[in-house]
């Protein structure tokens, strides 16, 4: 019994938290745009990368937990892989959501953040264990 109960906290602690911010970050953005000035300019790219860092720190830390066997290197580029394909399914999501495009330079930020918070929590994670 014991297999099955820590298989259930597995996931409870580690892919739920992934489940609900895709669900947060698609149901985010199926709202219509705000139509008011930023606090600075390009505060969507920012809010992008950092979004998407995040996103990339909670899937690198459910692989590193289900997938201890795997290296460091291939749970970032999964994650990654996993991350840039879900910032790309929302950016076309936003072409069909009034007042919302689709953008490229959204995609790359979204890029940018899933490489750099899933590099940062590998090299945090390390640093923490040695």
């Amino acid at each position: 019994m014991k297999p099955y109960s820590n298989a259930v906290s597995r996931t409870i602690t580690h892919r739920l938290p992934v489940i609900a911010y895709c669900f947060g970050i698609f149901r985010q953005s199926s709202y219509p745009a705000i139509l008011s000035e930023p606090i600075f300019p390009h505060f969507d790219k920012l809010a992008h990368f950092l979004i998407y860092a995040f996103l990339a720190v909670l899937c690198v830390r459910a692989l590193q937990a289900e997938k201890p066997f795997w290296p460091p290197l291939r749970s970032l580029l999964m994650a990654v892989a996993f991350c840039w394909a879900f910032g790309l399914s929302d950016e076309i999501h936003q072409a069909f959501v009034p007042l919302r495009d689709a953008s490229v330079f959204d995609f790359a930020a979204d890029c940018l953040g899933c490489l750099s918070g899933g590099y940062f929590y590998l090299n945090f994670r390390t640093a923490r264990t040695s």
